[in-house]
């Protein structure tokens, strides 16, 4: 029998291949407010939030000029990134909007409120943020009953500041 992975990992970072560096920095950073950390010429950079070394890394080491995958094509289906309450996802799509980047869904799953949409370069992105546990729907059995629902965008943006 296999132990199970410590309970307390977490994913660290997403590091990704992109066709212009420049735009993607202008996504990540000008349009959901990473933070740049650091840059090597023009060629990768890092992005965090609150400081963290990165939580992000872009690169276009094997990919400057790259076109988008082809559909049909395995590779990474989103990232996903972790608000710390539904506040600072309502101030996130404040921030979609402004920028007038536009979503590909936006979902009630029960257990989360999640926001979809392409990076410049096709990587799926998701925004999201959980419910306390004891919120999260379950079965008669105790287990996850996760659902998927139209998030009502609008009732969201009033959370906004």
């Amino acid at each position: 029998m296999t132990t199970p992975i410590h309970p307390a990992t977490r994913v660290g970072h997403v590091h990704l291949k992109v066709s212009d560096l420049d735009r993607a920095i202008g996504f990540y950073s000008g349009v959901l407010g990473f933070e740049v950390t650091q840059r090597y010429g023009a060629q990768a950079a890092f992005l965090s939030a609150g400081g963290y070394h990165h939580h992000i890394g872009l690169n276009t080491w094997e990919s400057l000029g790259g076109t988008r995958p082809a559909p049909g094509t395995v590779g990474l289906y989103h990232s996903a990134f972790l608000y710390p309450d539904r506040k600072a996802l309502a101030n996130a799509l404040k921030r979609l909007v402004e920028a007038g980047y536009p979503l590909t869904g936006a979902s009630d799953h029960g257990v989360s409120e999640a926001l979809y949409l392409d990076d410049p370069d096709g990587n799926g992105v998701e925004l999201y943020w959980d419910r306390p546990e004891a919120d999260w729907p379950r079965d008669e059995k105790g287990g996850l009953k996760m659902t998927t629902r139209r998030l009502d965008l609008e009732k969201l943006l009033v959370e906004a500041d």
